[in-house]
């Protein structure tokens, strides 16, 4: 069995628990244990054990943020130590992208990060595609590491018979649902709307930018709406008006609508996203008219939701 070690900013700990749900399967199979410093008993001594653990581990796994490379204790100890074991062929470092930051130019910016070509996390349209991309690079470093039948074999030692557990041994497996109230639900749709807002001024005015014979504006109305046109040498192409509207609905259960022409109406749309939660965060999910019902498995980030408005927005002109 291969030992996996977590290194992270505590920051990013919500990220980490989804990360460790996503690798059930391999510690399902008896392939893969995991360690991270939550593991800690009471009356240890913490640095002690993260680098006892650290020296232990078979894949040292670095949650890469803008936290994480900001933390003296992440970058100067538990890095450092990881790649002058990565570069003896003790261990394998994976970086795992979080989120966007300057992690290029870091000691471990040489090693291939996951997910693919090093995209962040949090903007990837669908959060467990986003996991499983992750959980599939662990599988392959574990196969290229080595195996042995259907269990992982990395050092030599005794068997597993004839270790005795310490008596700090425990499972990490300590994770409970996380509960959100109203008030998280609100202010996560606020800030979705927010985001959507400065998503689509920003790509307008980089498309303009790009694009001579482009050009297009976004208009706040109020809090609740904007519209963005787009227009190709004058004449308007990509028209929308995007709002937090629930149609006679509860605020629970309000959504931000898509319409597709810029009259600022609230009475009708083409598409919506919800605020929906699973047992780590809150997610935007898509009533699936647009995606012809695809979307009802999808779990969108912020980015996620942009991008599928912004597509259908921009669908027109690059048709025309």
């Amino acid at each position: 069995m291969a030992t996996i070690f977590f290194s992270y900013s505590h920051k990013d700990e919500e990220q980490r628990d989804r990360l460790e749900t996503h690798l059930s399967m391999l510690k399902r199979q008896g392939l893969i244990d995991a360690w991270h410093d939550r593991r800690i008993s009471a009356g240890d001594e913490v640095h002690k054990e993260i680098s006892k653990n650290l020296e232990a581990a078979d894949i040292i796994l670095l949650l890469v943020s803008s936290d994480f490379i900001a933390s003296e204790y992440c970058y100067n100890v538990d890095m450092a130590r990881a790649l002058e074991r990565h570069d003896a062929g003790e261990a394998v470092v994976i970086p795992v992208i979080l989120r966007p930051c300057d992690w290029h130019s870091a000691p471990f910016g040489k090693i291939m990060a996951t997910p693919k070509d090093g995209k962040p996390i949090t903007k990837w349209t669908d959060i467990d595609e986003a996991f499983l991309d992750v959980t599939l690079s662990i599988k392959e470093a574990l196969q290229k590491r080595g195996t042995s039948g259907s269990a992982v074999s990395f050092r030599s030692g005794p068997s597993a018979s004839t270790v005795r557990p310490s008596v700090e041994v425990r499972s990490s497996n300590l994770r409970v649902a996380k509960h959100f109230t109203d008030h998280d639900r609100d202010q996560f749709l606020s800030e979705a709307f927010d985001y959507l807002n400065k998503f689509f001024s920003n790509s307008i005015e980089e498309l303009s930018l790009r694009n001579p014979e482009i050009g297009g504006n976004v208009r706040l109305i109020d809090a609740n709406r904007f519209t963005a046109v787009a227009y190709r040498n004058g004449t308007a192409i990509c028209r929308c008006t995007i709002f937090i509207g629930g149609l006679g609905l509860s605020r629970a259960t309000q959504r931000i609508c898509y319409l597709n022409d810029d009259s600022g109406v609230t009475n009708s749309f083409n598409e919506g996203v919800s605020v929906d939660a699973d047992d780590h965060a809150l997610y935007l999910k898509p009533l699936g008219m647009h995606t012809r019902g695809t979307g009802d498995s999808n779990k969108l980030t912020m980015q996620g939701a942009a991008e599928l408005y912004w597509g259908m927005f921009i669908d027109p002109l690059q048709r025309s």
